[in-house]
C-alpha cells in the first residue's frame, strides 16, 4: 500500500528535469524526491517516438519498484510519445506530465490567443501542445518552433554565455515577431535559459511559461486533494542516472545550489 510518506518520483532524459525537482523542492519541501536521468541515452528528443516510448516506460518501472507515491514526467518529448502508456502501467499512482501542465497554465492566463511553444524536434513534431491548446481554446493559434541545439548546450552548462545567445537569436527572432501572449518552454531543459531568452526576447510582452514550476504546483494541487501530501518532515534527495554519474553530479549541483551525497548509476 502507498503512503503519504512515499517519495515522489521524476525523470528526464538528462539534467533538464533537475528544473521540476527544484520546483518541486520548493514548492513541496517535506517530500521525498527520486529522480532519474537516463544520462547513457541523452538526448531522448532525436529519437523516434518507439524508442522514446520503450525508454519511458523502462524508468518507469524502475521508479515504481522505488515505490514512488507519483511519477512526473520531466520530459516534454516522453509526455508526447508515452504518457498514455506510462499512465497505463502505473494504474492508482498519479502520473503528470509537463504538456498538461503547461497547457493547465495557459488555462490560468486572461484570454490568450496567440501562443508559442518551443521544444525538441520529437515534441514540436508531435504536435502534442498544438492538440492540447486546441482542446482547450479551438480560437488559440500556435507558433511552433524547434530548438534541439538547447538540450546539447544545457548538458554543458552552457546556458549564460554568447554562444548560447547567438543561438537563441537564431532560434527567437522570428517568434518575437508573432507578437504573442505567451511561450511555453516545453522542454524542461529550456528554463535554465529563461534569462538568455529574456535577453532576447528584449522586454517583448509575453508571459513566458516555465514547465518546471507548472507541474510543480499541479503536483502538490493534487497531493492535497487526495491528502498524500507528507508532512513534519525533512525531503531527501535521491539521484540515479544511466551513466556519467560524477559530470552528471558536477552539474547538478551547480543547478541545485546544494550538495548531492551520491548520484548513484543504475542499468535499466
Amino acid at each position: 500500500m502507498i503512503t503519504k510518506q512515499a517519495p515522489i518520483g521524476i525523470f528526464d532524459s538528462g539534467i533538464g528535469g533537475l528544473t521540476v525537482a527544484k520546483a518541486v523542492m520548493n514548492a513541496l519541501p517535506e517530500e521525498d524526491i527520486i529522480y532519474f536521468g537516463d544520462t547513457a541515452r541523452v538526448p531522448y528528443g532525436i529519437k523516434s517516438v518507439d524508442t522514446v516510448r520503450k525508454y519511458g516506460l523502462q524508468v518507469t518501472d524502475f521508479l515504481l519498484r522505488k515505490g514512488v507515491k507519483m511519477i512526473l514526467i520531466a520530459c516534454n518529448t516522453v509526455s508526447s510519445a508515452a504518457e498514455k502508456e506510462i499512465k497505463e502501467k502505473c494504474k492508482d499512482i498519479p502520473v503528470l506530465g509537463v504538456i498538461e501542465a503547461g497547457t493547465f497554465a495557459v488555462s490560468q492566463l486572461n484570454n490568450p490567443l496567440k501562443i508559442g511553444v518551443i521544444g525538441t524536434l520529437a515534441t514540436i513534431g508531435s504536435c502534442a501542445y498544438d492538440k492540447a491548446l486546441f482542446k482547450l481554446n479551438s480560437r488559440i493559434s500556435v507558433f511552433s518552433r524547434a530548438c534541439p541545439l538547447l538540450v546539447p548546450l544545457a548538458e554543458e552548462g552552457w546556458t549564460h554565455n554568447e554562444i548560447a545567445e547567438q543561438v537563441l537569436h537564431v532560434y527567437l527572432d522570428e517568434v518575437k515577431e508573432q507578437n504573442l501572449d505567451a511561450l511555453i518552454l516545453g522542454c524542461t531543459h529550456y528554463p535554465l535559459f529563461k534569462e538568455s531568452i529574456s535577453r532576447v526576447m528584449n522586454g517583448h510582452k509575453m508571459t513566458i511559461i516555465d514547465s518546471a514550476e507548472a507541474i510543480a504546483g499541479k503536483a502538490k494541487s493534487i497531493l492535497q486533494k487526495t491528502k498524500m501530501i507528507n508532512s513534519n518532515h525533512h525531503g531527501s534527495f535521491e539521484c540515479y542516472v544511466s551513466d556519467k554519474p560524477q559530470r552528471f553530479q558536477v552539474l547538478a549541483e551547480r543547478f541545485l545550489g546544494k550538495e548531492l551525497n551520491q548520484v548513484e548509476v543504475v542499468s535499466l
